[in-house]
């Protein structure tokens, strides 16, 4: 059971997924900065430390006691063929008892966006929540402008839902969400987005 140990990893078709280490500070940084451009219309501001050894030791920390609180499942994206970190995925606000749920988070370096990496591991972390997690339900927001991470969610088997206003602050600024859910035993049928993308 996953709550009981530290040493976590999924294997995908391509990738291993892990937990972060110390040793991963140096790549995971390299990664961020030349991305940066890339990530941040679609990320909570950055603090002022983001890129220190401090604030990565305390990442590392943090997603450990997460694994074993089994309140989250913080994971590194390795590429088996040559060990290149290539982004993050979450599995977070894991809520037990009737609920049986969790939250899903994601970002991908830009020199490795739209290669299908995420679509990967979105697949693998969600068959993971379902079969060995025993969750019910895998959810995930993103802006409604957000075309790329929104067509991976529904290529993952992900459905619409809705939208949550003032959901999260992204780039200093509370904004509106589409959020989107995939269930274990999903008897829905296709949902479509309607007006979403106006949000």
């Amino acid at each position: 059971m996953f709550l009981r140990r530290r040493k976590v990893s999924i294997e995908t078709e391509r990738m291993t997924l892990r937990l972060p280490q110390s040793g991963d500070h140096r790549p995971w940084a390299s990664l961020r900065r030349d991305s940066a451009d890339f990530l941040r219309p679609w990320e909570p501001l950055w603090s002022h430390d983001h890129f220190s050894a401090r604030a990565f030791s305390n990442r590392v920390h943090w997603a450990q006691r997460s694994v074993t609180q089994g309140t989250a499942l913080p994971l590194f994206l390795f590429r088996r063929s040559d060990g290149a970190l290539l982004g993050a995925i979450t599995l977070d606000n894991i809520r037990r008892g009737p609920v049986q749920a969790g939250a899903l988070g994601y970002w991908i370096g830009a020199p490795h966006a739209r290669q299908g990496y995420m679509r990967e591991a979105i697949e693998a972390l969600v068959h993971h929540a379902f079969t060995a997690l025993d969750l019910s339900r895998v959810e995930a927001a993103c802006l409604p402008e957000n075309a790329a991470s929104r067509g991976v969610l529904e290529k993952s088997g992900f459905k619409y839902e809705g939208v949550a206003q003032s959901y999260l602050q992204i780039a200093g600024r509370w904004r509106n969400h589409v959020l989107y859910a995939n269930l274990r035993h999903d008897r829905r049928g296709r949902a479509e987005p309607g007006h979403a993308a106006r949000y």
